[in-house]
């Protein structure tokens, strides 16, 4: 009797996707409620629902969007509660996302080197045990040293007392290593834009979370010369460099004499701006420099990092860079002529192959449909709308400024395409994978005409 009712109360192992959605819907409400009591904001009333709602769903979902301004909003205890969000919503996606990477490598029998996978080829308890432990493990240690530089810095070099310090260089510590982008100054982080000991910690904390948890692991086991990167691993490192290079080159240069960005600054100031700019597109939320005033094309540049996003199984957003880099290996075999997919010395799967264009090609109609809506509900320019709803579905949290004038539904729409976009591409892969089924007869064949 007990068994069969648990298993219509519990959702099963075979169907991850509704353990994720469920967990991050349960973190937002327990979020909601607690921003909503009067003692999570300043003056000690209660924000309005949409608010709350708005703000939680971007701390879990590791945003950085805000339709409040954070520091003279909320209260302390309000800080401390959207912290604990993103340091959940972090916690939580990596361990989710590596846990789902050991299901659906055990049902496909793919090699992905995920913890304790490469010792042990069963989902077990300990396997489970393994994977939380390295994740906190991993988060931990980059939040701490982090913490330590800008506490250390914020002390020393701006006058701030211990206490002040410390908390100010763990929230920040925290939001970047989780690629959230939540600061506790009104203007991000633009008055720290020249200072290399604030900006250079954050954006090496946002590139180690944005990288993902399997890398790590596999960057510690190749340091001991026992272990060979894996393809997941290779793709991702060199893909994010390449994104990493190109759009520090492409933002520096576009921005260098602009007066409202990094023309302001001196030579070291620009190259410094201009590596922060590029690095947070991947999907953090920090800004040095007034995202408002940026050019049109750099504003696009941005549209296109913040869309691809960071690595696998960590704390980024977008499409992922492996699906990025999959789809460019496909069309260079077609472009080729080539009859399979080979990728770093190794043949590409079919299977990987349809879940890549379907990954990206839902997210192009996810990121359409919210632009369309948000045009139809407010007044501003398009470039403005698709980069807002870029940065909310890709959970990155730059913003041309718009986000607190969109309207109550827009502000819907936002929370709507951050969930999405948190939750949608670890589950909807891990769901193609885990729905795979073999089929036992042909269809005729027929050609179409394609371009």
């Amino acid at each position: 009797m007990l068994r069969p009712t648990l298993r219509r109360l519990l959702p099963s192992w075979r169907r991850p996707a509704r353990i994720v959605a469920v967990a991050f819907a349960l973190a937002i409400s327990a979020g909601t409620v607690l921003l909503l009591l009067p003692m999570a904001t300043e003056g000690g009333e209660s924000v309005d629902f949409v608010s709350a709602l708005f703000t939680a769903t971007s701390a879990v979902c590791v945003t950085g969007l805000v339709v409040v301004d954070t520091p003279t909003h909320w209260s302390t205890f309000g800080e401390v509660v959207i912290l604990g969000l993103i340091q959940v919503g972090g916690l939580g996606i990596m361990t989710i996302a590596s846990l789902l990477g050991l299901l659906v490598s055990r049902r496909l029998g793919l090699r992905l080197q995920l913890t304790a996978q490469a010792e042990t080829k069963a989902l077990d308890l300990g396997d489970v045990r393994r994977v939380v432990a390295g994740v906190v493990l991993v988060s931990l240690a980059f939040e701490a040293v982090t913490s330590a530089v800008l506490a250390t810095r914020l002390a020393t070099g701006y006058g701030y007392d211990t206490g002040r310090a410390i908390y100010h260089g763990v929230f920040h510590a925290v939001s970047a290593f989780n690629n959230a982008g939540f600061a506790l100054y009104p203007d991000s982080l633009v008055r720290f834009a020249t200072d290399a000991w604030v900006c250079l910690p954050i954006a090496i904390a946002v590139l180690a979370g944005g990288l993902g948890f399997p890398v790590w692991v596999e960057i510690w086991r190749h340091r001991r010369g026992r272990h060979r990167w894996s393809m997941h691993a290779k793709i991702t490192v060199i893909t994010t460099s390449a994104l990493l290079a190109i759009g520090t080159l492409v933002i520096t240069v576009a921005e260098w004499n602009n007066p409202e960005t990094l023309g302001r600054f001196g030579v070291g100031g620009k190259l410094l701006a201009g590596f922060f700019s590029g690095v947070m597109p991947r999907t953090a939320g920090f800004n040095s420099v007034d995202v408002g005033q940026l050019e049109s094309g750099t504003l696009l540049v941005n549209d296109v990092l913040m869309f691809i996003g960071g690595g696998s199984a960590g704390t980024a957003g977008g499409i992922k860079v492996t699906t990025f880099a999959l789809l460019a290996f496909v069309i260079l075999a077609e472009v080729r002529g080539e009859p399979t997919v080979h990728v770093l010395g190794r043949k590409l799967p079919a299977t990987a192959q349809r879940q890549a264009l379907t990954v990206a090609l839902l997210s192009v109609g996810a990121v359409v449909a919210g632009t369309l809506v948000l045009l139809t509900l407010t007044p501003f320019r398009m470039e403005a709308v698709l980069f807002e709803v870029i940065s909310a579905f890709g959970t990155v949290g730059l913003s041309t400024g718009i986000t607190a004038d969109v309207t109550t539904w827009g502000h819907l729409v936002l929370t709507v395409l951050m969930f999405l976009g948190r939750v949608g591409p670890i589950t909807l892969a891990s769901a193609l994978a885990l729905r795979e089924r073999s089929r036992r007869y042909e269809l005729p064949e027929e050609r179409p005409i394609v371009g």
